[in-house]
């Protein structure tokens, strides 16, 4: 039987570099493969085996993505349903619709998606089962929500400056500005402690 000897291939795959170990009877040699000639066997006699050690060390490039902000919906709760009573009725009147205005304009750019005002007094539902039913709250308690306004902006920062614009601050209404929970926050507090336990 021949002996085999050692034949170096050359074999560029799919962009990469490397090199194969043939050993192939009566020949020794160098052989460069095109990409075409991968199918093809070196020109040399006898059958032989291939051992085909690929460069796989390349670097490949990051990709970084960059995700925008995403907008977060926080309530603006509008407190205080006696802020008008030192106005005169055009007083009044003239800030009911800046009030509007300022409202009008956030729908416009896509800020505000829900809003609307609440009558001055309701029910006040409590006790087991809700068996206790009264009236309230009552239109003169400063605490008293008088409206409210459902924002989708970026930052809690831009909800406070959303916030600062509203017309009713110069007569005393107060607004309260509340993040909305993905989820409920107990329910988020029940398995954080759970994981930690």
């Amino acid at each position: 039987m021949a002996l085999r000897r050692l034949c170096k291939v050359d074999l560029p795959e799919n962009g990469q570099t490397g090199s194969a170990q043939a050993f192939v009877p009566n020949f020794i040699g160098n052989f460069v493969a095109k990409p075409e000639d991968q199918n093809q066997c070196p020109k040399c006699a006898g059958s032989f085996v291939v051992l085909l050690v690929v460069n796989t060390n390349r670097k490949k490039r990051k990709k970084t993505m960059i995700t925008p902000n995403k907008p977060t919906q926080y309530m603006l709760l509008f407190k205080g349903n006696a802020w008008h009573k030192a106005l005169s009725p055009e007083q009044a009147q003239q800030v009911v619709e800046q009030w509007m205005a300022w409202f009008d304009r956030l729908t416009r750019e896509g800020k505000v998606k829900a809003g609307s005002p609440l009558e001055p007094e309701g029910k006040v539902v409590s006790g087991k089962k809700g068996r206790v039913v009264a009236d309230g709250p009552f239109a003169e308690a400063k605490e008293a929500i008088g409206g409210y306004c459902l924002l989708e902006v970026n930052s809690m920062e831009e909800a406070i400056a959303i916030a600062q614009g509203c017309p009713g601050l110069d007569h005393g209404a107060v607004v309260e500005v509340r993040p909305v929970a993905p989820e409920c926050t107990l329910k988020r507090e029940q398995e954080l402690a759970a994981a930690h336990a």
